[in-house]
């Protein structure tokens, strides 16, 4: 890869070699290597510029969970020299909350979360991401409602209040997949949005991992959660800012990456409680493996006190 240091062979062996110094390894201090200094990172509540928030936010971080694990479940790149580099990484912790943080003081709770990071990669760094991790699968594993982490963190910073991400930097351009088992992929969830049911996409039997750190199995299960979740904000303006297929030839399937995002009002009661008015942006992250031409595993990223922290707010 051009820019990036001989020992890295892809894009995949780099994040995974990276993620395990900064945190397997705990090597901190490495971030000023991995990330450049103007860094942009957004998270479904919060936009950072620079290289020292990243650092601050992963102090915090252990500080909370000190034997947290990242344990890489896949990588699906896109890029190339000429536009720039993005991996799209999931990610599965398992943790102790043994310390204080913005989850409150330690409740010694096992837990376990993922996240999933989409990052843009130029010349050996990481220069923009895009971040979102199961705050609410944590918060229900040490006794919180999602809902009331959101009111506490909506007490304790004075509302939501989130900047503009800005615009990744040049080189990257930004992947819109147009193979077949991406472009089917995106317009089935476009469809749910304009509601319609997911049908020939995805398997009967498919295995799904939701928000809130649940599981579902089979297709009337998992349209159930879009169901309820399209409920809440039946009018939103759904929009795909990055799609992706990952032929494998050591595997049967093929690994699709979706990022996107969802700007809408809360008109409708139901999982996010009775209807507020409010107006609420999901920033979403999906993977899915599909075996001929049908989803048979699925990973839906959301930040559920993200959105309870919009529908709670007070407007003024």
């Amino acid at each position: 890869m051009k820019g990036f240091d001989a020992e890295f062979t892809d894009l995949d062996h780099y994040i995974r070699v990276i993620t395990e110094r900064i945190w397997e390894g705990r090597r901190i201090d490495d971030i000023r290597r991995y990330y450049s200094d103007d860094c942009a990172v957004e998270t479904p509540s919060s936009v950072s510029i620079g290289v020292q928030p990243v650092i601050a936010g992963t102090r915090a971080t252990l500080l909370a969970f000190p034997d947290r694990r990242l344990l890489a479940e896949d990588v699906i790149a896109s890029g190339d020299d000429v536009s720039g580099y993005l991996s799209s990484h999931r990610i599965f912790s398992p943790m102790t909350h043994a310390g204080p943080g913005v989850f409150g003081a330690a409740s010694g709770k096992a837990v376990c979360a993922r996240t999933i990071a989409d990052c843009v990669c130029i010349d050996n760094r990481i220069v923009h991401e895009w971040l979102v991790r199961d705050q609410a699968a944590i918060a229900r594993q040490i006794g919180l409602h999602e809902r009331d982490l959101a009111q506490r963190w909506l007490n304790e910073c004075g509302g939501f209040r989130k900047a503009a991400m800005p615009a990744a930097p040049a080189p990257y351009v930004s992947c819109i997949d147009t193979k077949a088992v991406a472009a089917n992929y995106a317009n089935a969830h476009r469809q749910v949005w304009a509601g319609t049911a997911l049908g020939s996409t995805h398997d009967d039997a498919v295995i799904a991992a939701l928000p809130c750190g649940e599981a579902r199995v089979g297709l009337a299960a998992l349209n159930a959660f879009w169901l309820e979740l399209r409920s809440a904000f039946p009018n939103g303006d759904f929009s795909v800012e990055h799609l992706v297929a990952n032929e494998r030839a050591d595997k049967p399937s093929t690994a699709v990456a979706m990022r996107w995002r969802l700007r809408a009002t809360h008109q409708g009661a139901g999982r996010y409680g009775a209807a507020t008015g409010r107006a609420v942006e999901i920033l979403g992250i999906q993977h899915a493996e599909i075996e001929q031409g049908n989803v048979v595993r699925e990973w839906v990223l959301i930040d559920d006190v993200a959105v309870w922290m919009q529908v709670l707010e007070v407007q003024t």
